[in-house]
């Protein structure tokens, strides 16, 4: 039996496309694994440089990665973002910054890694994503 309050944090997992076919049952696990992460407007995240090993899963809210002023993208509900420095742990490419009110669930690198090892959709999900992000990217700069 599931609380509501974890019941409420699959349902929103389960709204990030890298989750979207994931087992309710790997869901409650991860629902009780995550932390969750309150943003306030112009409150960072983490900022570029900073060595990190997690990744987020935006469930609410508005957030831009941004280098400096410049804005690299701004993502929002059932997206994800850090997930370089969960995969490969390395200082921060970008800055993140929310420009709404933002809740966030920070899904650790070694809950994350155990989860790619039994669920490959997961890994599947986080590619897709990564694929992207990196289209929209060379577009913006005209590398098509």
């Amino acid at each position: 039996m599931t609380s509501a309050a974890t019941h409420d944090k699959i349902q929103r997992l389960r709204g990030a496309s890298i989750f979207a076919s994931t087992p309710t049952t790997v869901l409650v696990a991860l629902a009780d694994a995550v932390e969750e992460v309150q943003l306030a407007p112009n409150q960072q995240l983490f900022a570029k440089g900073d060595f990190g090993t997690s990744m987020y899963v935006i469930v609410a809210g508005l957030v831009r990665v941004h280098i400096g002023d410049q804005t690299v993208v701004e993502l929002a509900d059932g997206e994800i973002v850090g997930e370089l420095a969960a995969l490969d742990p390395e200082p921060r490419s970008a800055s993140v910054s929310a420009i709404d009110p933002t809740t966030l669930y920070r899904i650790e690198q070694s809950t994350l890694q155990s989860l790619m090892t039994d669920h490959p959709e997961i890994m599947q999900g986080i590619i897709k994503a990564l694929a992207h992000r990196l289209r929209e990217s060379t577009a913006l700069y005209g590398f098509t």
